[in-house]
């Protein structure tokens, strides 16, 4: 089902969706609402209706009393109408999506409402109202990074106010610089207002031409080159001459001097990217967190290109490519450490060192960041896993298996990572001489998945010990 637009409706419908705007336009809200539903209800799709619903509901719920009586009455009154919405909405989205307006008429903010229709509207293929749905959710919980990230990528997906979904990333992005799913997302918001600003939208829609586009057929050649994430030879070269040329007459261009520096690093031409980078880190802007890791990144695949010089088949090399290892590694953990004392709250970046840190074989600092690093929803359940494992490294082998069933409780699914913690838990609980209950959690892989690394052969050789 896509979404329609009001020419697409049958005459006696877009008579009724205009009383509906014209009793809105009187303050007879009630009466709106009941029509502006009476429309949906027969044509879910029609976004300009729900997007008028929705300005109706907020004009009646900002004229309504707000005391402690309403906020009990519109919590608990709408609780039945919500659980009959949940129960609706597996075999009749459609259904459900109408019992949550009903709840939206009285109290136009009851998340719970709004996060069924975005589930309904996502089940039955309209993401322009999911979209709308998850900006009032977001402006009632702007802290809520899962949420936030949810309606950037609605808005990049399908269109929406991406003006706003930017101010709530950008909001948390300041405070959690180096998440990557904040960063993620504001990648995806920025192709898509790209994309949008650029007219292609039209293009989707059957309309315009790329002649309104793009001016000329070098300009078309040129845009589609730069989109490119792996530049051929030839091109990177063009490149590197026309942005070098553009400097001259543009030297404080700093999204120029950026996209230099990133044509030189995948030329292997380090020195030159990394000057670059300096130069924008000189200037006013040069505090931008995703600057510091690009930094990072280039650092990185400089040792990784030193490292492939030498013939790992030589012997008289190997002593050398393990000094460029070291140095690769050390670079990390210090470039990492600064991170966490410039943004101590980043909960990523901790999880980040504590895998440095456990690499190098640094249990006792890796648990310490791990440990901090489970209050990250997004990281909770990996950091569990590491931290089990830095336990067991310890030969705390209780203290690795609690943690460890404590992570597979909060998994109610048996995805990947659930088998790997099973997995974990078994080894762990073999390590501890309880060998009938290892078993058991190899039992459990082995109904779902007979080739997850050694399971099979950790089952078959139990039952024929029997």
């Amino acid at each position: 089902m896509a979404e329609k637009l009001l020419n697409q409706l049958p005459p006696d419908l877009r008579r009724l969706y205009t009383k509906a705007v014209e009793a809105a336009q009187r303050e007879n809200h009630d009466y709106a609402l009941t029509l502006f539903c009476q429309v949906l209800k027969t044509e879910p799709a029609l976004f300009e209706c729900r997007k008028a619903l929705r300005a109706a509901q907020a004009v009646k719920s900002a004229g309504a009393s707000t005391g402690f009586f309403k906020k009990m009455m519109s919590g608990g009154g709408s609780l039945p109408q919500i659980t009959k919405a949940k129960l609706a909405l597996k075999n009749n989205p459609a259904e459900a999506m109408a019992i949550a307006e009903e709840v939206l008429n009285s109290d136009a903010n009851n998340s719970s409402a709004h996060r069924i229709i975005v589930d309904a509207a996502q089940a039955l293929g309209l993401p322009q109202t999911a979209a709308l749905s998850l900006e009032l959710m977001v402006r009632n919980s702007p802290t809520n990074k899962a949420l936030v990230v949810e309606f950037a990528d609605a808005v990049a997906a399908s269109g929406g106010n991406a003006t706003v979904a930017e101010q709530f990333l950008d909001e948390l992005i300041r405070t959690s610089p180096y998440d990557p799913d904040l960063q993620q997302a504001q990648k995806n918001l920025s192709a898509h207002k790209t994309m949008d600003e650029g007219g292609y939208g039209a293009l989707e829609d059957g309309q315009g031409s790329y002649r309104d586009i793009l001016k000329n057929k070098d300009e078309a050649v040129s845009l589609e080159q730069e989109q490119r994430s792996q530049k051929s030879e030839d091109v990177a070269l063009r490149l590197i001459e026309e942005y070098e040329t553009r400097l001259i007459t543009e030297p404080n261009n700093l999204k120029l001097l950026r996209s230099l520096a990133e044509l030189y690093t995948q030329k292997n031409q380090f020195p030159r990217a990394l000057a670059l980078y300096d130069r924008i880190k000189q200037s006013d802007l040069g505090s931008d967190a995703s600057l510091d890791r690009a930094i990072a990144e280039t650092r990185l695949r400089q040792f990784d290109f030193q490292a492939a010089q030498f013939n790992p088949f030589d012997e008289g090399n190997a002593e050398m490519t393990a000094a460029i290892q070291a140095e690769k590694a050390a670079f990390q953990l210090a470039e990492c450490q600064k991170r966490v004392e410039k943004y101590p709250t980043d909960l990523a970046i901790r999880f980040e060192l504590g895998q440095l840190y456990f690499a190098a074989g640094k249990i006792g600092e890796a648990i310490a960041e791990f440990q901090k690093a489970q209050g990250n929803p997004h990281k909770r359940l990996a950091a569990m896993s590491l931290l089990a494992q830095c336990f067991a490294k310890r030969k705390m082998f209780d203290l690795a298996a609690r943690t460890l069933q404590n992570a597979i409780k909060e998994k109610p699914g048996f995805d990947e990572e659930k088998k790997d913690l099973t997995y974990q838990l078994g080894c762990v609980l073999e390590a501890m001489g309880k060998k009938d209950e290892a078993i058991e959690q190899f039992k459990t892989i082995y109904e779902l998945d007979i080739s997850y690394q050694d399971v099979a052969a950790k089952v078959d050789a139990y039952y024929a010990g029997q």
